[in-house]
């Protein structure tokens, strides 16, 4: 809500877009225990359940709720909760009996508690959530597209006044091995193996290791040395670990980077890695 104040909705909606993208990706890989956004910890470590699933899919709970009351209501009882909560936390209890009596039953008929705890209590998404839709990422998309069949050069791609979302939508079409080929063209008319925006250089990273791009191994060591970020880290061990040379080469560059990490992220690369 805040981003779309700030940017504008077709800003949010590009965000949006990535970060359900993000989410589906990452629902692949954890088990339905993990996939529910009131999660049981106990007899568990917290930092072992770290994932990306109260971000993406509590956002996409709170953007259901605000198309299902419509923005003025729903901007009503934000107000309302940050009055009642500010400066402490709470817990998920909490959240849903403020949620209860503070929305679904000021505006009964709308929302059931039932579709709530279907939300909060279920893994995956639920058939209704949020698809969020950018104009934006279609013109890029298809930008990608005629590149990767031929229709256009690179010469032919304008990106200059693309935003770092634009620029990830258009990497995310490519396949999952790209073409070398391609790689190489992208990289020398854009430099994306030296790019300054980690989000960007993270994907990009993700595409050479992917494709065994050699010409960005020095900077994916560095970007591994440098950014101790457990977002960008862990995906880029866990793609190196899954061939033997890709492992050798991640535990060499951990040996080094590993001391300039969170202790979360140090326990995280040490299970990819052991």
């Amino acid at each position: 809500r805040i981003l779309e104040v700030l940017y504008g909705p077709n800003r949010r909606q590009m965000e949006a877009m990535l970060g359900k993208q993000n989410l589906l990706e990452e629902l692949k890989s954890l088990p339905e225990a993990d996939q529910i956004l009131h999660v049981n910890l106990k007899g568990r470590d917290p930092d072992d359940a770290f994932t990306g699933v109260p971000y993406e899919k509590g956002a996409l709970f709170l953007w259901w709720l605000k198309d299902k009351f419509g923005q003025e209501k729903f901007d009503r009882f934000l107000r309302s909760y940050f009055d009642s909560h500010a400066f402490r936390s709470i817990t998920t209890e909490t959240f849903v009996s403020f949620l209860q009596k503070s929305l679904l039953e000021v505006y009964p008929g709308i929302v059931s508690m039932d579709e709530v705890q279907r939300w909060i209590e279920s893994p995956g998404l639920p058939k209704d959530a949020p698809s969020p839709y950018s104009e934006n990422f279609k013109r890029v998309e298809t930008l990608a597209r005629s590149f990767l069949n031929g229709g256009i050069s690179v010469n032919e791609i304008d990106a200059k006044n693309w935003t770092t979302q634009e620029w990830l939508h258009f990497l995310k079409a490519f396949p999952e091995t790209p073409d070398l080929s391609k790689m190489k063209a992208l990289d020398d008319r854009f430099k994306l193996t030296n790019v300054g925006n980690s989000e960007i250089a993270f994907q990009w990273l993700m595409m050479a290791i992917r494709s065994n791009y050699e010409p960005a191994r020095s900077r994916l060591r560095d970007f591994l040395i440098s950014v101790g970020r457990r977002k960008f880290v862990r995906p880029l061990y866990a793609e190196l670990a899954k061939s033997p040379e890709g492992k050798r080469l991640a535990q060499e560059i951990y040996l080094q980077a590993r001391k300039g990490y969170h202790p979360i992220t140090q326990a995280s690369i040490d299970a990819i890695l052991k």
